[in-house]
C-alpha cells in the first residue's frame, strides 16, 4: 500500500508581552522596543501588547465624573490622560486606507501624527518581528482605544478602533467605526495570516465575533485589561469556536506604578476624608447612619447646560460603621468593615501583599480551545512565546466552520455597517 508524503509546513512562533505602561510614552515605546527584543532573540515571529499599553489604562481614575456633575480634577486628569496618548495622523471618522497607506494630506513639517506610528514602525523593521500593540489614540478632541498591526516589511497594515467602550470607559473613549473590524492579511515565513483584534469585552459580543469569523480569522487578537478567572474561558471558546490560534495579552500593573496624575489625586481624596473622620472624632460625634451624612452645601458647579449642582459636603461614618477599602485586580473596590472577622481580615491582607491593581493572565489558545501557556500572574515583564502549527486550524475545520458552511449563511444572515465581511485577499 502507497504510503502518502506528507508536507510539513512550516511552524511559526507566536509571543504575548505582559508589559505595564511606563510613566511616559516615549518610556512606553522603549520598554516596548526592548521586549520586541527580547522576544525576537527566543525567535519569536510575532508579538502581541495589552489593551491600551500606549497611552495607558487609566485603572482607579474616575476622571471626577457622578450622574450629573463632573468635578475639575476630574478634568485635570483627563487633560494628562489626553496628553499621554498617542497621536496616528488619523482623523475622527477614521480614514482606513487612506491612513493605512499615507494618502491623507500632510503638513508642511512632512509627518501626519507625534511620530508614533513612524517609531513603531522603525521598531518592527529593526527586529523583523510583526507587531500588534493596544494604545489610546488621541484624535481630534476625542480619545479612542485602537490596536495597530506593524508589518517589519510593509508597515503599519491597519488599525483598529473599539467599538463599544466598556462601564466607565465611555466616559473618556469614543465608539470607534465598524469598518475598522476588518482583517488584514500577510504571510510570515511561508504561512499566510488573515488576523484581527477584539479589544476586550468586544470579544463578549457573538456579532463581532462572529465579524471576524466570517472574514476567516486564523489568528485572533485579543489585547485585554480583564484579569478575571472567566476570561481565560471565553478565550478557550474563541478558539474552539472559530478554529483559530488566540492571544490574550494583559497589563500586569502594580500599584506603585499608576501614574501621578491618578494616584496624587487619590492620595488627597484619602487625605481630605482622613482629615474629615479626625475632626469628628474630636467631635465625638456618635451618630449612628447607614450612609455618609450630608451637611451643609460645600461648593457648587454648573453642568454643561448651565443648571448648577450644589454639591454636598461628606461626613465621615461613625467609626463602628467605617469602611476600609481597597481595589481588586479589574479595578471594582472591595469594601471592609473596620472590625473585620478573621476571614475577611486574611482577606483584606491577602489583597494588600499583592500590591497590584492587575494580576495579567495573559495567555495563547489553540484552535481546539487548549491552552498552549499561560495564564501568566504576577509577573510585571512576562512574556509568554509558543511554536504552533497553522494548518491546525484546517484540521479544526473538518468539523466546524462557523464562518462559512457551519453559519448556515442560507438561513442566518450578519451585515456590518461599512464592513466587507467576506475573507481579505
Amino acid at each position: 500500500m502507497p504510503q502518502i508524503a506528507l508536507e510539513m509546513s512550516p511552524k511559526l512562533r507566536l509571543a504575548v508581552a505582559q508589559s505595564y505602561t511606563r510613566s511616559t510614552r516615549s518610556a512606553t515605546l522603549t520598554a516596548l522596543e526592548t521586549t520586541t527584543n527580547r522576544a525576537q532573540e527566543q525567535g519569536a515571529d510575532l508579538i502581541l501588547f495589552p489593551e491600551a499599553y500606549l497611552g495607558g489604562y487609566p485603572r482607579t481614575a474616575d476622571f471626577g465624573a457622578a450622574v450629573g456633575a463632573r468635578r475639575p480634577e476630574g478634568r485635570e486628569q483627563f487633560l494628562q490622560y489626553f496628553k499621554d496618548a498617542v497621536d496616528l495622523g488619523d482623523t475622527p471618522e477614521g480614514a482606513g486606507e487612506l491612513w493605512t497607506d499615507k494618502k491623507l494630506p500632510v503638513p508642511k513639517a512632512g509627518v501626519r501624527g507625534d511620530g508614533t506610528r513612524e517609531e513603531l514602525e522603525r521598531i518592527a523593521r529593526e527586529t523583523g518581528v510583526f507587531i500588534v500593540t493596544g494604545l489610546v489614540e488621541r484624535c481630534g478632541g476625542s480619545l479612542y482605544c485602537g490596536a495597530v498591526y506593524i508589518c517589519p516589511k510593509s508597515g503599519m497594515l491597519g488599525k483598529r478602533r473599539k467599538v463599544m467602550p466598556t462601564g466607565s470607559e465611555r466616559l473618556i473613549w469614543g465608539q470607534g467605526q465598524p469598518s475598522s473590524l476588518r482583517a488584514v492579511t500577510t504571510t510570515i515565513k511561508g504561512v499566510d495570516l488573515t488576523l484581527a483584534a477584539a479589544i476586550c469585552w468586544e470579544s463578549y459580543m457573538p456579532l463581532l465575533r462572529q465579524s471576524l469569523y466570517s472574514q476567516n480569522v486564523n489568528l485572533y487578537l485579543a489585547p485585554t485589561a480583564d484579569a478575571r478567572d472567566a476570561w481565560l474561558a471565553l478565550m478557550r471558546t474563541v478558539g474552539c469556536e472559530g478554529r483559530c490560534f488566540v492571544l490574550s495579552a494583559n497589563q500586569c500593573m502594580a500599584k506603585s506604578n499608576l501614574p501621578d496624575w491618578i494616584t496624587g489625586v487619590n492620595e488627597a481624596r484619602a487625605k481630605n476624608l482622613n482629615g474629615l473622620r479626625q475632626a469628628d472624632a474630636k467631635s465625638g460625634s456618635s451618630d449612628v447612619v447607614p450612609t455618609t451624612a450630608l451637611s451643609r452645601r460645600k461648593s457648587t458647579t454648573l453642568t454643561e447646560d448651565g443648571h448648577e449642582i450644589a454639591l454636598p459636603e461628606e461626613r465621615p461614618l461613625p467609626s463602628r460603621l467605617r469602611r476600609k477599602s481597597t481595589f481588586t485586580d479589574d479595578g471594582h473596590e472591595i469594601v471592609f468593615p473596620d472590625s473585620p472577622d478573621d476571614q475577611t481580615a486574611q482577606t483584606l491582607s491577602k489583597v494588600e501583599e499583592t500590591e497590584y491593581v492587575s494580576r495579567g493572565g495573559s495567555c495563547i489558545v489553540s484552535p481546539l480551545g487548549e491552552v498552549l501557556s499561560g495564564p501568566l500572574w504576577d509577573d510585571e515583564d512576562g512574556l509568554l512565546a509558543v511554536d504552533v502549527d497553522f494548518d491546525d486550524c484546517l484540521r479544526g475545520r473538518l468539523d466546524l466552520d462557523v464562518g462559512g458552511s457551519y453559519s448556515r449563511n442560507d438561513s442566518f444572515k450578519l451585515t456590518v455597517e461599512g464592513l466587507d465581511l467576506s475573507p481579505p485577499p
